[in-house]
């Protein structure tokens, strides 16, 4: 499950990169500027010829970027598709086979297990699906491409880096479409500011040391901004009579004002401090408490039914139960949602792309527009709202 959303700020790691943003042309012209590019960065010519050696092209990978269809899913389907007992099962192997790694991994990041369990099941099955794309060709084939040439362009000279030093090998490195190496799936740029040597080795290989991976990957959340010690999900109940206005990622009180408005954890008390009331399906369907390390998860991927979906199967593999789906309001169709997202553009509001994809921009447009029409404004987009706009 590649981070195809990741907004880093690479032109902190590559700043002569992050600058050019050329791109689209004669492949080969590209390529030249490329290597001269790595040439005024630091490395050698002969360094520039080999690691561009044998490169070509990708329409897989323009393909593959251009078909995400998965993440239309609603949050019930897409995390049914990824959370299976399976998964949970080899979680649970997993977090035992390398409990001194993920231990260390907390001592030193504060990320517990749980949530690194769960990215690196969602990502490559633990490690057994990395990719069978050309992470090189990959990378430059995006960076050519004239979608998003900021944030591939400067990918291409940090996997040249990782190259020079010993721990990319241009002409037999695979991984996903995107670009991302190793059990994690981290992108090279991110590699280089925190990988970890995390077997002692001496080098930082994602791909086949699960300590370095889940080091690395502990190390990129913290980052991030992760609290250590705090939790991120937990789920909840709520009351009929509940103030919808209130809820979505938009809004967080205290949660001693939410245990007042009757919201109480399904198992245990409310944590401390400030917390939002998640409705990823409406007031029907499943409810969550999520705190703000939650809201880091989206710096690791930006979908919102992918970083949900992660985060509950983190609460899972730390031992909570199986959610209540109760009875959610049927959706949208992937054409419907594609006409409410036109429908509330045209009122004014900033939805993004119109791509069928219920994200956090197009939730609190129908948030705003289910309060202006008198609806519960649950941010839960249904037939009704599409026709009352």
């Amino acid at each position: 499950m590649c981070r195809l959303f990741l907004a880093t700020c690479l032109a902190l790691a590559v700043p002569a990169l992050a600058r050019a943003a050329e791109c689209g042309g004669d492949f080969g012209a590209f390529v030249a500027g490329l290597k001269a590019e790595m040439r005024a960065e630091g490395l050698s010519a002969a360094q520039a010829d080999a690691f561009f050696r044998g490169v070509s092209q990708d329409a897989r990978v323009l393909r593959a970027d251009r078909g995400q269809g998965v993440f239309r899913k609603d949050f019930l389907d897409f995390s049914a598709s990824v959370i299976s007992q399976n998964r949970l099962t080899i979680g649970a192997r997993m977090g035992t086979k390398h409990t001194a790694v993920f231990d260390r991994a907390e001592r030193s990041f504060g990320v517990p297990r749980g949530v690194l369990l769960a990215f690196w099941g969602l990502e490559t099955d633990f490690g057994a699906v990395q990719g069978d794309f050309s992470t090189r060709d990959a990378l430059v084939t995006l960076a050519h491409d004239c979608r998003r040439p900021d944030l591939f362009r400067p990918q291409v000279l940090a996997a040249a880096r990782l190259a020079a030093r010993g721990d990319f090998d241009p002409a037999r490195t695979r991984g996903a479409w995107a670009g991302e190496i190793g059990q994690v799936q981290m992108l090279p740029a991110d590699i280089l500011v925190n990988g970890v040597d995390g077997d002692g080795d001496g080098h930082i290989d994602l791909k086949g040391s699960a300590p370095d991976a889940l080091m690395s990957g502990a190390k990129m959340i913290a980052g991030m901004g992760w609290r250590a010690g705090e939790p991120w999900m937990q789920e909840i109940t709520v009351p009929a009579d509940l103030d919808w206005r209130q809820t979505g990622l938009n809004h967080a009180l205290s949660t001693a004002d939410w245990a007042r408005m009757g919201v109480r954890g399904r198992t245990g008390a409310l944590a401390p401090g400030q917390g939002s009331v998640l409705l990823p399906m409406g007031r029907k369907g499943p409810a969550f408490m999520v705190y703000p390390n939650f809201r880091v998860l989206f710096e690791w991927n930006k979908s919102f039914v992918y970083v949900t979906s992660a985060a509950y199967f983190a609460t899972r593999l730390e031992g909570a139960p199986r959610l209540d789906p109760r009875a959610p309001e049927p959706g949208l169709s992937a054409d419907q949602m594609k006409a409410l997202q036109a429908k509330l553009a045209a009122r004014g509001h900033d939805v993004g792309k119109i791509d069928g994809i219920l994200g956090e921009k197009t939730r609190e447009a129908v948030q705003a527009e289910q309060a202006r029409l008198g609806l519960p404004a649950d941010a839960w987009p249904t037939a009704a709202l599409l026709g009352r706009l």
